[in-house]
């Protein structure tokens, strides 16, 4: 069986973007030409799914990638892994079991998302960034010195951030009123946000690397390709509606809340998510701390501006 490289998450955010980009520069490669791509899913009814699965080149398979164990990596013969692991109180369990296997299989080389820079420490007060310096604190011991890795640490994925500015305008076309704008964003701090689309296509680069030690333990920040701020994105609103926002609340988290379900276990702990932004608020997490390595390997192209328009279109 040939060497193939999977991805775990093949239909989520990031997923997606590095499925459909994979193909074509393994098909340019000089070194990597034969390997295979397995994208998996939960479901291969995923209409994502089954858009990927005519992907000449890509091979769908329906399989949890939590479930996954050191056999399987070795009877799909996986050479080298994406990972894109959901945000969830048993992630690190889940993350840190599926690289044990890696290690195990020989995996040769892991690309993972991890989270904001500023925020990847063990005293984060939200929880799950806490969980990504656990597992990049794990993959740094000697241990795994065999399996080689690379963090991809995003900003804020641009369509999170803008949802609730396209639902106004959207609303506002249909009825002509204005709701409350909230904004989890604050109205002068700078924040190099980032559509997830363009991660997934620096993920694929870094996967067809014919050299993948200059990566290995490297910990790239991965931002946008311009800053917006609060009052920035208030802006583009009234450029849309044409008219005056009328009430807006900046650094808005009140979403979280949504994220709690009833008589849910662990409340307190998912509500640290509201954390989240602390140091977006600060201005920690502007395009000035781009990787290098990110410009020079795939930059970012889309555009707060270019990722609204896309939103209001759908």
């Amino acid at each position: 069986m040939s060497p193939s490289i999977l991805i775990a998450g093949a239909t989520g955010n990031t997923g997606r973007s590095l499925t459909e980009t994979l193909p074509t520069l393994l098909k340019n490669s000089t070194t990597l030409s034969n390997h295979r791509v397995i994208a998996l899913t939960r479901s291969l009814s995923n209409p994502v799914a089954q858009q990927l699965a005519k992907i000449p080149g890509v091979e769908v398979i329906e399989q949890n990638w939590i479930d996954i164990t050191a056999d399987w990596l070795l009877e799909n013969s996986v050479e080298r892994a994406f990972i894109a692991s959901n945000v969830s109180q048993t992630q690190f369990t889940e993350e840190s079991s599926f690289h044990v296997a890696a290690l195990r299989a020989g995996v040769k080389y892991v690309v993972r998302i991890s989270t904001v820079e500023p925020n990847v420490r063990p005293d984060c007060d939200a929880y799950y960034p806490r969980t990504h310096w656990a597992i990049e604190t794990m993959l740094s011991t000697p241990e795994f010195s065999a399996l080689q890795w690379t963090s991809l640490q995003p900003n804020a994925f641009t369509q999170f951030m803008l949802a609730t500015s396209a639902e106004l305008i959207k609303q506002y076309r249909k009825t002509g009123k204005q709701e409350t704008l909230r904004l989890m964003s604050a109205k002068d701090a700078p924040v190099g946000v980032i559509d997830p689309y363009d991660v997934g296509i620096l993920a694929a680069y870094l996967l067809v690397s014919d050299d993948v030690s200059k990566h290995n333990k490297a910990r790239y920040v991965v931002n946008g390709p311009e800053d917006v701020a609060g009052r920035d994105i208030v802006g583009m609103v009234e450029n849309y509606i044409g008219t005056k926002v009328e009430k807006v609340v900046f650094k808005d988290m009140s979403i979280v809340e949504s994220f709690v379900a009833p008589n849910q276990l662990g409340k307190n702990i998912i509500l640290t998510i509201k954390h989240a932004m602390d140091r977006a608020w600060e201005g920690k997490q502007s395009v000035s701390t781009t990787s290098k390595e990110v410009l020079e390997i795939s930059a970012p192209r889309r555009t707060p501006a270019d990722v609204l328009k896309t939103m209001l279109e759908e």
